[in-house]
């Protein structure tokens, strides 16, 4: 018998959850800034009453792992390591990778997999949305589907679980530490990550709607560099040839972050601590959360790319016929500056 039919049976019991969200990371938060993994989701509904059974030993557990392109920046190489040093024949599964930026490919790779009848089927979506046919055959063929690293639209009866950042929640922190700063006007180059991704909708969200309500606030550039290094340092050079004030750099990751970075320093302009450039990043990597700490940007939003041993828990409880506690889990992630960074910040929380 296959292992996801057996795990067909656990199904019920897993989809009727209590959902709640992890507590607040800890140390080094900027003054007054929320946590990122504040938020809550709301009970689905009533328990099963179905009893799951347990699942076959000594079987491998067969999982199709759809993340992106781990080149696309610090967070996701080591997001896509610690899914490879998990999911292994060591620790009990068959696992097949895929990774790719591409919404569409990704797509039909995990319409693959559930057609090879993987147990679970782990998604990081490029795109939050497109994926209702993937969703539905897999509910269909007893493949359970959690999603890691990024929602996407869909009921949450069509996943087992979740664990993910709250994407909306690191935008709004980074927003209001922005707004706390206090400008007289804020002159901002807002450089994009890639565009209908669960991180580019939050983190751009709440800039958007504090730029449509201040009339202070204004867009100098905003446009996607698709967490492209290079392409950042290109966009910001161009706002500077074009001559047009700006005071204010925010950089949907920290590559970009670089990027634009460089361009400042081509050309001279100051920036971070005492600088005439308020720059900000996010994700994990340590060399940001030094830039951060030496002076050099102002602010960090921390995206924790570590989810794969919860992703790991939550299978192997399901395997065992126990439900998972949380549908959602949002992992820990708090925004830091450089006033009240320390080093042992950079030590627990650096990538």
């Amino acid at each position: 018998m296959k292992m996801k039919k057996v795990l067909s049976l656990a199904l019920a019991a897993a989809m009727a959850l209590s959902l709640a969200a992890c507590g607040n990371g800890g140390g080094g938060a900027s003054s007054g800034q929320p946590s990122c993994g504040a938020s809550s989701s709301e009970p689905s509904g009533g328990a099963s009453s179905s009893t799951p059974a347990p699942a076959p030993t000594g079987e491998l557990i067969t999982v199709g792992v759809i993340n992106n392109d781990p080149n696309e920046s610090g967070y996701r190489t080591a997001n896509d390591a610690a899914m490879r040093a998990t999911f292994t024949e060591e620790n009990g599964y068959k696992t097949t990778f895929f990774n790719n930026n591409d919404a569409a490919q990704q797509i039909a790779t995990a319409q693959q997999m559930v057609q090879d009848e993987v147990d679970f089927l782990l998604l990081s979506p490029a795109s939050t949305t497109g994926w209702d046919t993937v969703l539905k055959d897999a509910q269909d063929a007893g493949t359970q589907v959690i999603l890691f690293d990024r929602m996407l639209e869909a009921d949450e009866s069509m996943y087992a679980a979740a664990v993910v950042s709250d994407m909306p929640a690191e935008g709004k922190t980074a927003v209001d530490w922005l707004a706390a700063q206090g400008l007289d006007e804020y002159n901002i180059i807002h450089i994009q990550g890639h565009m209908g991704s669960d991180a580019q909708l939050g983190r751009t969200g709440a800039l958007d709607e504090k730029v449509a309500a201040e009339a202070s606030w204004n867009y100098v550039a905003q446009q996607t560099a698709d967490w492209d290094e290079a392409t950042a340092r290109t966009i910001t050079q161009s706002v500077i040839d074009s001559g047009k004030p700006f005071n204010v750099i925010y950089a949907e990751n920290n590559g970009m972050a670089r990027g634009a970075v460089a361009a400042l320093d081509a050309a001279g302009i100051t920036h971070g601590k005492g600088g005439d450039v308020i720059v900000m990043g996010f994700d994990s990597d340590k060399w940001a959360f030094e830039a951060v700490l030496e002076g050099s940007w102002n602010y960090m939003g921390l995206c924790n790319p570590l989810q794969a041993d919860t992703v790991d828990s939550i299978i192997k409880d399901l395997m065992a016929g126990k439900a998972p506690a949380q549908k959602i889990i949002y992992t820990p992630e708090q925004g830091f500056d450089c006033d009240t960074l320390t080093q042992a910040d950079v030590d627990t929380y650096g990538t």
